[in-house]
């Protein structure tokens, strides 16, 4: 890492090189996910390969796929260091520039507590009663964005796969041109600089497919995106269902000191029945209740504002971070589709080429 700006006299300037673990990343993330639900996060790379065509190796310690992540992990730190809110974290810099206890410095600020569960979180999508329009439509549309680009990927190994064969039957090419220009006279020069063109077209596969592995990379992140972007739909679930319930438990407090006053019950309840079998309780017990409810009901009232005027900022914060994050989406795919389809029309323009060579070394034969 490198400061931007220079210090002062007197000041130790920050680590400037450290190791992180795949691990560490993991933590950083889950730490800001739970700090700033109203974000939408950017994604770490895959831990192990997927979408890959067959012939690529899909073993986590493969030294291409190690570098293809690192470079991933990369990304993500400029995410982050991109981002107007995440860029100022305290424990994003400390990350960046602290050799030590930086795990115990995440630790202490006590995260982990915050964390929801994935009980609740599915509660809460099951029995809200008014979701946000807005949140549920962006949810469908997370999911269809995660739909599509897996389909991409799918397509994009078979491709792969057919390409790898078609240079494969160049390097064949090659080699019988080769073998058979050793027999010939008159036409052994010719057949040996076809043979020799073959050869080289074969042998280009490998770096035009490490390339397509790298546009690959950036579909994924998008692929990972959409999940981040449900992560925001589920903090906001669950601030809905907080807010319902402690609606309903107001309402509920509210007609219980209205029952208490007036002494009518109006639904059924275990306690109208205790009280109609054993007696009606003293004033002063009913007096005693109704202060205690009162005050209940203050206190839930505050409670509730607190909660909606909470639920409004998320919802500000988050539309916001949601729509940088399109606008970046919408750039980053255009860009990663035109430079995929530039470079397939550079790989036809290279193969036009070859068989036009070609068609010169058996002209002059």
């Amino acid at each position: 890492s490198r400061a931007v700006e220079s210090q002062s006299e007197g000041q130790c300037a920050p680590v400037d090189s450290l190791w992180r673990r795949y691990s560490e990343f993991e933590l950083l993330r889950n730490y800001l996910s739970v700090t700033y639900p109203h974000i939408v996060v950017p994604p770490l790379p895959e831990k192990r390969a997927d979408f890959v065509w067959h012939k690529l190796s899909a073993d986590n310690m493969d030294p291409d796929f190690v570098e293809r992540r690192r470079i991933g992990l990369e990304n993500f730190l400029l995410r982050v260091a991109s981002h107007p809110v995440l860029c100022q974290d305290k424990i994003f810099y400390s990350f960046l520039t602290q050799e030590g206890g930086w795990k115990e410095m995440v630790n202490e600020t006590g995260f982990q507590l915050k964390a929801d569960s994935r009980l609740k979180a599915l509660n809460a999508t099951f029995r809200v009663k008014n979701p946000d329009k807005r949140f549920t439509e962006l949810k469908h549309y997370s999911d269809e964005l995660q739909s599509v680009i897996s389909h991409l990927l799918r397509v994009r190994a078979r491709v792969a796969d057919r390409l790898y064969g078609v240079y494969k039957v160049h390097g064949n090419y090659g080699r019988v041109f080769s073998e058979w220009s050793a027999i010939e006279k008159e036409m052994g020069d010719g057949l040996q600089s076809a043979g020799h063109h073959m050869d080289v077209y074969a042998a280009s596969i490998d770096d035009i497919l490490e390339e397509e592995e790298h546009y690959a990379d950036q579909l994924k992140e998008y692929l990972f995106y959409a999940e981040a972007l449900r992560a925001v739909c589920r903090k906001h679930e669950l601030m809905q269902y907080d807010l319902e319930m402690a609606a309903q438990d107001l309402t509920s407090k509210k007609q219980q000191c209205e029952e208490l006053a007036t002494g009518t019950v109006r639904t059924f309840s275990l306690k109208g029945m205790t009280s109609k079998l054993f007696g009606q309780e003293t004033p002063e017990q009913r007096e005693a209740k109704i202060k205690i409810l009162e005050e209940q009901i203050q206190e839930g009232e505050e409670q509730l504002k607190s909660k909606n005027l909470e639920g409004r900022d998320f919802v500000k914060s988050a539309w916001a971070d949601i729509e940088r994050f399109k606008e970046q989406k919408n750039h980053d795919l255009k860009e990663a589709l035109i430079s995929y389809a530039v470079m397939q029309i550079s790989m036809c323009k290279k193969g036009i080429q070859v068989w036009t060579n070609a068609k010169e070394c058996f002209s002059k034969m």
